[in-house]
C-alpha cells in the first residue's frame, strides 16, 4: 500500500491579511520616521485631530480615534506636557475644549514632512512595482466622493 504524501497547496490570498500585512509595513517606517521627533504614530494621531478640530471634546476625540475616552485623556495628559495641546476649560465638571499649541502645529508639520518622505519610499516611483500600485489604488479609493 502506498502512501501519497500530499502537501496543502498554498492558502488562497486573503485581501485581509495582505492589507494588515502592508499596513504592519506602513506602520513601522512610520513609527521609525516619527520616533525622532518623540512621536508615536497613536500620538500623531490624537494630535492630528486635536489641531483639525480645535475645541474638540475627549468624547469626540475617542470617538475619531477609535479609543476609549480613558485612553483619550492618557494621550492628551501625555500631548500637554509635551506642550503640544493645551486644554482650554481644564476644570473639574466642566466640558473639555483641546486646542493644539503653535508648538504642536509645528510639530504636526514636521511629521508631515516625514510622512511625505516614507510615502514615496514605499510606494513613490522608485518603490517596489505592486506597492506603487497599491498606493495609488489607495489614494484614487479616498479622493473621489463618497457615494451614497
Amino acid at each position: 500500500m502506498s502512501t501519497e504524501n500530499t502537501r496543502p497547496g498554498p492558502p488562497a490570498l486573503s485581501a485581509s491579511v495582505l492589507v494588515l500585512t502592508l499596513a504592519r509595513t506602513v506602520e513601522n517606517e512610520l513609527g521609525a520616521a516619527l520616533a525622532p521627533l518623540d512621536l508615536t504614530v497613536a500620538r500623531l494621531g490624537l494630535l492630528g485631530h486635536i489641531a483639525g478640530v480645535p475645541g474638540v471634546s475627549f468624547s469626540d476625540l475617542a470617538r475619531m480615534s477609535g479609543i476609549t475616552v480613558q485612553s483619550a485623556h492618557t494621550g492628551v495628559k501625555a500631548l500637554a506636557a509635551a506642550g503640544l495641546v493645551r486644554d482650554l476649560t481644564a476644570r473639574p465638571g466642566a466640558a473639555s475644549s483641546i486646542e493644539a499649541t503653535p508648538r504642536g502645529r509645528e510639530l504636526l508639520e514636521r511629521a508631515g514632512r516625514e510622512i511625505a518622505r516614507v510615502d514615496e519610499e514605499l510606494f513613490g516611483p522608485d518603490a517596489d512595482p505592486v506597492q506603487r500600485e497599491i498606493g495609488a489604488a489607495f489614494r484614487a479609493a479616498f479622493s473621489r466622493p463618497p457615494r451614497d
